[in-house]
């Protein structure tokens, strides 16, 4: 139970609203800003607007899940107005206070830093990060089935990257009956590429793996497709690129050969908020208790 913690959530997306949802069911004392054209009532549930005293007796605030840019600026998709935060609202709160974000920028990070406050960066725990693979990988999919005019089943299907949501995507097209390559860096990721029963490709051969490829999902967070590697990929391919934004794929070079690339990053939220929203909210919940 969170019987005594009063929490403050400050802007936010349909994610959020699961974890408001939990944490009130927690018992939690909830304060809401930002949310004043959210048409679904929260019961137990009080809504403020931005000031320094809202801070003033809070246990913990919870940011969306993009945090906070280096302006202050709050995403807030329920809010009439922006949400900037200032040094004034980081001064009000009490040195116990706990700050719970998706991904923490420069800004934030150091802010929370230099006044001792607690920061916990939610999409870098394995928890939730593997968790969330189910809804990357499942919405990957479904913009490959929307985006070709083929079956994914029987396809030439490659995975770029073997980490949490690259194998999670290559078991769920394996499931479906593609043909899968999957492309790594390390010796024990290609071992276990090869333990699927898939094919297991060298990063450092990428652009002999692309040659015949008709749909190319990419996970890795930095240039890999580039125009030289572009230039082996046949022009029917498509690509769906899932890396945090900006991706890894050069669209310029991309979009000039006639290749179909799409750049789908933050899937969980786009094709499954409840789902990664409940993910959010048993892991900030059981951290606000294991540390209040």
């Amino acid at each position: 139970m969170l019987t005594g913690i009063k929490m403050a959530f400050v802007g936010g997306d349909a994610r959020i609203i699961e974890v408001i949802k939990h944490a009130s069911e927690l018992d939690a004392g909830i304060v809401l800003i930002g949310f004043d054209q959210l048409e679904t009532p929260l019961p137990d549930t009080v809504k403020a607007e931005l000031s320094p005293d809202v801070f003033s007796d809070v246990d913990a605030i919870v940011l969306p899940v993009s945090g906070m840019d280096d302006e202050g600026n709050v995403q807030a998709q329920y809010s009439s107005s922006p949400l900037v935060l200032d040094e004034s609202h980081f001064e009000a709160m009490p040195r116990h206070t706990m700050i719970f974000t998706g991904i923490a920028r420069k800004r934030l990070a150091e802010t929370c830093q230099a006044r001792d406050l607690r920061l916990f960066k939610l999409m870098e725990l394995d928890e939730v990060a593997i968790h969330n693979s189910i809804p990357s990988a499942e919405g990957a999919i479904q913009f490959a089935m929307q985006n070709t005019d083929i079956t994914l089943h029987g396809s030439h299907s490659v995975v770029l990257g073997f980490g949490r949501c690259g194998i999670t995507l290559a078991r769920m097209l394996t499931g479906i009956g593609a043909n899968v390559t999957c492309c790594a860096r390390s010796a024990a990721d290609l071992a276990r590429i090869e333990e699927m029963g898939l094919q297991a490709v060298p990063m450092q051969d990428l652009a002999a793996a692309v040659r015949e490829a008709q749909i190319i999902f990419n996970t890795v967070p930095a240039m890999i497709l580039s125009a030289q590697i572009l230039a082996k990929v046949p022009k029917s391919c498509v690509i769906i690129d899932i890396a945090s934004n900006p991706g890894g794929t050069d669209f310029r070079y991309a979009e000039k050969r006639g290749i179909k690339a799409i750049l789908a990053p933050s899937l969980p939220g786009i094709v499954a908020p409840k789902t990664a929203g409940q993910i959010l909210a048993r892991t900030l919940c059981r951290l606000l208790r294991e540390n209040a």
